[in-house]
This record gives structure tokens, sequence and C-alpha cells, in this order.
């Protein structure tokens, strides 16, 4: 294998020849062998140092056009162009077990950014940390980082697929209609409900879990850039932070603005603490939603069986033609993760020690495995599983008519301690509550049959 020679301020390194980085990532790579190759750092958090790399260029292009040339803009925006298209993750090989700053993902960036810079010019122009980290400290790139991609995860890619789930269960709701279930409550008989009102109640969930993602994200469009090492801003040019800002705007088509206090910006993750709650209580409402579907699915014969779902695979190595609700199983699993990683988010953000939070690497990263994995689930979930939700119509009636909570129906006719003794008898007996109704002399057979109708008990409008 081919080496080459690179030089920062601690010396000499040797580096694979083909590989774009330089001697501060070749040190992280030596000295953090934690994880490698699995738990790397995320090609979100890449792809948004590519655009704020290339938002920096453009910014100190026009604030300080005697050092950020047309020349050096040029060739920086294409490297960045590249990174941000997803081509360059190769030379990205860094762990998120670093350094807790992200100080060696930001010299990646700059290292990067600078060598394949300087092969689109054909020549040795740009330098890593003199033009590629120009105005910027690790300690208020990093942290920009981390709000640009856990934006564009949650905006692009969970909202979307949770939109789309919402349709399927609008258009259920409305095939629905007409059809009266038993309720259930404490996993019990309840009164009547229709099964659109039931789906409904889904839709809705997810409906609120969508407002209250869109509300969490206006604290993480404010970006830490301009503050550089401690919040000061030393080093960087008079207008920097808000330039920077609408340069990130334009290049990702996404509102973003300068954090008004850079202290706060640097050393605070509590932006990212809030909006993991929003995605944590919507993994919480999917771990229902699907709990619902494969309790009402449970069967075939001795379940509840209310509805039927798609057969994706064979489920059992021993048991032939058992079928399981595995798309509801993968969601409820996503969700204990999402649940999971909040902890980690929460903690990691609480580790701001006086102008630095340091346990940034592990906050982002549990951060966007959980928007990666819970949209990836609700997608998965809508297309395998809910768009082929079916009503069992007979089971459903069947189960319905057979429900003691029917009884509630009779409160205002028998009193609550008469339709309770109703209820015990003809549980006690095994016969139906008309009969037990009627046997104990509260009812006769046609004022029975004139205030009982469970279809009208479900309030459906």
């Amino acid at each position: 294998m081919d080496y080459r020679t690179e030089h920062d301020s601690m010396g000499q390194v040797r580096v694979e020849a083909d590989k774009l980085w330089g001697a501060q990532t070749q040190r992280s790579i030596e000295n953090f062998n934690i994880g490698r190759g699995i738990e790397t750092m995320p090609s979100q958090i890449i792809k948004a140092f590519g655009i704020l790399k290339k938002a920096a260029a453009m910014a100190n292009a026009e604030l300080n056009p005697q050092k950020m040339t047309i020349e050096k803009l040029k060739a920086i925006s294409a490297a960045c162009d590249e990174i941000i298209a997803g081509e360059l993750m190769e030379h990205f090989p860094l762990v998120v077990w670093q350094t807790g700053s992200g100080t060696q993902s930001n010299m990646n960036a700059n290292e990067v950014i600078a060598n394949r810079g300087n092969q689109i010019l054909g020549k040795k122009l740009l330098h890593p940390n003199d033009d590629c980290n120009m105005s910027q400290s690790s300690n208020d790139t990093f942290p920009a980082a981390m709000h640009i991609a856990a934006l564009i995860s949650v905006e692009d890619g969970l909202i979307p697929e949770l939109n789309k789930l919402i349709g399927t269960f609008l258009r259920l709701e409305e095939e629905n209609k007409g059809i009266v279930k038993s309720g259930r409550t404490h996993l019990q008989d309840a009164t009547p409900i229709a099964f659109s009102q039931e789906i409904s109640g889904w839709r809705a969930s997810l409906q609120r879990d969508v407002e209250m993602l869109k509300h969490s994200l206006d604290g993480i469009r404010e970006l830490a850039l301009g503050g550089t090492a401690v919040g000061t801003g030393l080093n960087c040019p008079e207008g920097f932070d808000v330039l920077v800002a609408q340069k990130v705007s334009e290049i990702t088509g996404k509102k973003f603005v300068t954090a008004e206090n850079k202290f706060h910006a640097l050393t605070s993750k509590d932006e990212l603490v809030f909006v993991h709650g929003a995605i944590k209580a919507t993994a919480a409402d999917m771990m229902k939603i699907a709990n619902d579907v494969r309790w009402l699915a449970s069967g075939p014969r001795v379940g509840l069986s209310e509805i039927t779902i798609p057969e994706n695979e064979p489920g059992s190595s021993i048991m032939p033609g058992k079928v399981n609700p595995t798309q509801c199983e993968a969601v409820t699993m996503v969700a204990v993760q999402v649940m999971a990683n909040d902890v980690a988010v929460s903690m990691a953000a609480s580790q701001g020690n006086f102008e630095l939070n340091v346990f940034m690497p592990v906050c982002i990263y549990n951060f966007l495995q959980s928007a990666r994995l819970l949209a990836e689930a609700v997608a998965s979930f809508r297309v395998n599983c809910a768009e082929g939700i079916k009503a069992n119509k007979e089971k459903m009636h069947s189960n319905l008519h057979n429900s003691l909570m029917l009884a509630t129906a009779l409160n205002p006719y028998i009193g609550y301690e008469n339709a309770a003794k109703t209820v015990k008898l003809a549980h006690s007996e095994n016969i139906s509550l008309r009969d037990a109704c009627i046997k104990l002399g509260f009812l006769s057979e046609e004022e029975f049959d004139n205030v009982f109708c469970p279809e009208n008990m479900a309030n459906i409008k």
C-alpha cells in the first residue's frame, strides 16, 4: 500500500495515498479504535459539515475577500458539493467515540475539503485551518452541524412519513364508517365504539405528534456559527454569524438564523433534548398503535381476530401456517430504542461544563438514530401492514353482541345497581343480557327490545 506524508502542529504522520484526509484525522483513527467501521460519525453530520463549510466560505468571501478569494471559494464550494451529495463518504472514517467536542470530525472535514479542493484546482492552494476553518472553531461548527442535521432529519425524514401514515388512516376511517365494535378499557370489554372512531384516535395522535415536532424545531434553527472557541466570536469578522446563517438557509432551502446568545449555543443542548422529546412522544404513540393493531389481529381463531393484516412471511420454523404481526413488532422495538436514546440524549446534554458541552457526538448519534429508525419504521409499517388492514365485520358483530358491557345502555331505565345484577346473572349463567334482564323482572321483552340497541351506543356523528 502506498502512503504519503502529512503534517500538523504535532509533526508528521503517514496517510494512505488514496485518502483525502490529513494528519489530524489520521491521529484520530490511530487513537480511537472504538466502534471502528460500525459506529462512525453519521452521514447526516458529514453532509451538514459540507453545508456549513460552503456557507462559511461564501460568507468569508463577502466579508474578507482578501483572504477568501474567488478561486478559493470555488474550490471549497466544489468539494463541499461533493460531500453534500454523499460522494466522499469513504474519506470520513472517524468514530462517534472521539473527543466530546467533535473537533476531529471538524478537522476531518477541513482536511478533506482542502485536499479535494486542491485536486480540483490542480495545485496546493487551500489550507485546512487557514481557509476551510476560516472564522470558525470546532466548538461552533459541530453544534451547528448537529442542528442542521437534526432539522433535516426530522423535517425531511420523519414528518413526511408520519403524514403518509396519517393519510392511510384517513382512508381507513372512511372505508370503515358504520362498523360498530366492542370498545375495550383495561383490556376488558367496554361500551361500543365505531371502528372508524378507533382509527381516528390513531390518526389524531399522529397529527398531534407532527404539530409538536414542527413546534419543537424552532430552537434548532439557531446556529452557533460565529461563536468560535468560547462564544466571544474571536477571529470572526463582524456580521459573519448573521451572514453565514443566511448562506446555510440558501443552501438548504430551510430557515436558519444565528443564535442570539453564543455562550448558550456552545454549551447547552436543550433544544435537541426538546426535539427528541417530541420524537419520543411520537414513538410512544407508534408503540400504542402497533400494539392495538397486533392485538386486534390476534388469532386467527382463538384471539380477538377483529381485523386482518397482510401476511408477509412465515411466522414459525415449527408451526406450519403460522403468520405473525412482524411489522408491529418492528415498530415496538424501534419505539423502545427511541425511548432508550432519549436517556442518552438527555444525559449528554446535561454535560455542558463552563463554555462547552463535550458529549456532543454521542448526543447527535442517538438523536439521528432515533429520527432515522422511527421514520423507516413508520414507512415499513404503513406499506407492509397499515395499508392492508381489513375489518372482520362478522367477528366484530359477534364480539359486540356478546359483550356484557352493553348493559350500560340499561342504566337510564333500570338503574346502575339493577344493571349490575343483570350483568352478573348473565355472566354466571352464561345467558344473554336480554334473558337475564327479563328473568330478573326489570324489563319486559318489548321494553328491552325498545331501549337496547348496541349500534346506537357508539354515538356516531
